[in-house]
Order: structure tokens, then C-alpha cells, then sequence
């Protein structure tokens, strides 16, 4: 069965996430627990917490279908050990705050080697934050997300998302989520069925999909292989409708978030709506 819904605001309060999702008709969401261009925030109140946990039971969104998202502003492969080491802290705050809420995984940009040393060196970074990461929290699995390969962002690859799980003591607690306009940016196409195929197979191969945790479905305004990081509302791009059927009648996908993070939220419900429209099966719906 697939779970669709989208990222949806927090505005005033965190609490308020799983209401915003009921009103997209979401059976999933993503959310920030902070404001994600801020590094520090208030700690969440016993009051937050109840009434998210409230809303949440309200929704009939079980936990597994909440894809969290951290802060734009960590970069745990940061080459300036300072800098790195306030990305930690505000990572392992991040992962605490869900922890706080009963939520089961954070959703992360791995990083950046920002040009200031090689890919290697910046996976090895990345994947030492990550093992202290999660020698420091409890009950919450990182998921990385893969990316575009904009700037000096790692894991637009495979193989690299590959090559930091390896690096990760603790695989119990590690995952993925494809977005589906970074991994075209990056070179992979999903844009007919054979192409589709291949790419998912090369995912099974390289990485697995037991680690798959979360999709972000996206159509691109960028082209293949642009390395460009630029979403757009689904059957506006280059991506085009067939790639998100392919996805709604993968057995594959069933019971992970698919999330919504196309530019033009006032059509969230009707993508959702277009989206379950896609399925071929009926028994692939919730």
C-alpha cells in the first residue's frame, strides 16, 4: 500500500503538522521540528509534545509514514572542524527533539565538502558525525537523503550513499530516502519504464532496498544530469506524470513516506489525489 502526503508547515507549533496534513488529505508528512534556518531553537514544550501526539492520534498517521527533515544549515561534512563540530551538535539536537515527539527517523542532507577537500575525505567526515551521532541518541534512524550534486553536496551517487552506510557502525539505525528530481539532476532517469527499472536495480545493487526508509516525489525544472536542485509541481518539469506512475504501482515502495516537496502547496491535495489516481491496483492503496 502506498502513503502519500507532503512536507507541511509547522507554523505555530509543531503540533500543528499532523492538522496541516489532514487538511491535504495526507495518509504521510514531513515536517521540520525547528525553524530550519535557525541553528538554535527553544526546546519543545511538554505542551508541544502532548498536542502533537494528540493531533498525530487524531490524523491516523502512524509514525512509520513521518519522514522529518533537519536543518538546510548542517553540514556534517564541513571541512572546518568548528564548523563541523556545530553542525553535530545542532544534528544530535535535532535527532533528540524527534525522539522527543515518538518519531522513529530524521531525514538529512549528508553534506558538503564545499570544494574545500576531496569527495573521500567528506564521506569519511560524514560518516564519523553520523557514528556519534548515534552513539549519543536512542530509538531514531538517520536517513539520508540522495542529492543533485549542486556544489560540493556528496551523495548524488550511489555508490557514495553506499560507501557512508558501510562506514556506519550502528546499520540498524541508518537509511535512504530518493528524491526524485535530485537523483535525475544527477544523472539517473526515471522518465520511462525501462529507464526506471534500471535505475531502481542499480539502487537494489549498490545500496539495497532494505534501506529505504522515505521518497521525496518531486518533478524537476532542471535537466538530466544538470546537477541542479530545483523542484517543480509533478507533470510541470522535465520528469514528467510517468516516472510517479511508476513509482504509485511499485510494490517495492509500499509502506514507506512518499512526501510532496513540489513548489506550489496550494496543489498538494490535488497531486496527492492525482497520484492515487495512477495506481493500477487497488490493493497498492491505503
Amino acid at each position: 500500500m502506498k502513503y502519500v502526503g507532503a512536507h507541511v508547515s509547522i507554523r505555530g507549533g509543531v503540533e500543528n503538522a499532523p492538522l496541516n496534513a489532514i487538511k491535504i488529505g495526507a495518509k504521510a508528512f514531513a515536517l521540520f521540528t525547528k525553524n530550519q534556518r535557525q541553528w538554535h531553537a527553544s526546546p519543545l514544550t511538554s505542551k508541544n509534545i502532548d498536542e502533537f501526539k494528540k493531533n498525530l492520534l487524531h490524523s491516523g498517521i502512524p509514525v512509520k509514514h513521518i519522514l522529518p527533515h533537519n536543518s538546510y544549515l548542517i553540514n556534517l561534512g564541513n571541512p572546518d572542524k568548528s564548523a563541523r563540530e556545530k553542525s553535530l551538535n545542532a544534528f544530535i539536537d535535532e535527532v533528540e527533539r524527534c525522539r522527543d515527539l515518538e518519531l522513529d527517523r530524521l531525514n538529512f542532507h549528508p553534506g558538503s565538502h564545499l570544494k574545500k577537500c576531496p569527495v573521500a575525505e567528506c564521506l569519511q567526515l560524514v560518516a564519523a558525525g553520523l557514528n556519534k551521532t548515534l552513539n549519543a541518541t536512542s530509538g531514531v534512524s538517520l536517513v539520508i537523503e540522495t542529492t543533485a550534486g549542486q556544489g560540493g553536496n556528496i551523495g548524488y551517487r550511489f555508490e557514495q550513499i553506499a560507501e557512508l552506510i558501510e562506514m556506519v557502525e550502528d546499520k540498524s539505525r541508518i537509511g535512504v530516502c530518493i528524491d526524485t528530481c535530485h537523483i535525475f539532476s544527477a544523472g539517473y532517469d526515471i522518465r520511462d519504464k525501462e529507464s526506471y527499472e534500471a535505475t531502481m536495480s542499480e539502487f537494489d545493487e549498490i545500496v539495497g532496498f532494505k534501506y529505504l526508509m522515505g521518497m521525496h516525489l518531486n518533478d524537476s525544472k532542471a535537466n538530466q544530469g544538470s546537477a541542479i536542485d530545483r523542484h517543480h509541481s509533478i507533470g510541470f518539469g522535465t520528469l514528467g506524470k510517468s516516472p510517479f506512475s511508476f513509482i504509485m504501482n511499485d510494490d517495492r515502495l509500499n509502506d514507506i513516506p512518499l512526501i510532496l516537496e513540489t513548489i506550489d502547496e496550494s496543489l498538494w491535495a490535488k497531486e496527492i489525489e492525482m497520484l492515487y489516481g495512477m495506481v493500477v491496483s487497488p490493493e497498492a492503496v491505503c
